[in-house]
């Protein structure tokens, strides 16, 4: 199977095991994440699913709920009452503890803010997501306003961290997130304990969110390339 397969057969694998008809669903952003919300569409659309009620996590998903007619809220609506049974999303990179690293699509803010609301959290990935050690090859990404930028920068760089301003790739200047805000992509040349460095950088004046998710323990659906799908609690 190619890539594109895989990502398809593990967001419908996810999708059957856990959503039911009635279910307050968040629904991730990425290239794993938006195959699980065409589904869910898809299963609306044939009546298999009904009265679901989604939280997006970016303008990627509420595009690809409205091309499904999958009715939309937000955390704060009162149908939602700031509470969801389930969010299904993606990740950049796992480790064995089912710790994950988000953000690569810049949306990590609100994906983090829906993850954690939710009662239950699955993630879907291919196996080449799956890493012994967070943030050493896939950068971790930190969201600033843009004010603090370089003193983040600094406080950073103090912690270990290489760091470097992410740029757009069509258009001049650095990447803007959809609530206005900078990113700072940063590695570590030597394994660091997650669980820590989520609450340390979020220490930091100027932080908005941190790309490490260590506080809601997801159940994982791996993709292989030989079609089988991997859960993990």
């Amino acid at each position: 199977m190619d890539q594109k397969e895989i990502k398809q057969l593990v967001a419908r694998t996810a999708v059957d095991s856990l959503v039911r008809s009635g279910m307050k669903l968040g629904l991730g952003t990425g290239s794993t994440a938006i195959p699980a919300v065409h589904y869910i569409g898809e299963l609306m659309q044939r009546g298999v699913l009904q009265n679901i009620l989604a939280v997006p996590t970016s303008f990627q998903t509420v595009i690809a709920c409205e091309q499904w007619g999958i009715p939309l809220y937000t955390l704060n609506s009162k149908e939602i009452g700031g509470e969801l049974d389930l969010t299904i999303d993606g990740a950049d990179e796992v480790d064995p503890r089912n710790f994950c690293t988000k953000g690569g699509g810049g949306a990590l803010l609100v994906e983090k803010i829906v993850a954690y609301a939710s009662k239950s959290y699955a993630i879907v990935v291919d196996e080449s997501k799956i890493v012994e050690h967070l943030g050493l090859k896939f950068p971790i990404p930190v969201e600033v306003i843009p004010e603090a930028r370089l003193p983040v920068q600094r406080a950073l760089e103090s912690l270990g961290a290489q760091v470097q301003l992410r740029e757009a790739v069509r258009k001049a200047g650095p990447v803007i997130t959809e609530h206005g805000n900078l990113l700072l992509d940063i590695r570590f040349p030597a394994p660091m304990d997650p669980e820590e460095l989520e609450s340390r950088i979020n220490q930091i004046p100027g932080v908005v969110e941190n790309g490490l998710f260590t506080r809601k323990h997801p159940r994982l659906f791996i993709g292989h390339a030989n079609g089988s799908v991997e859960q993990r609690d």
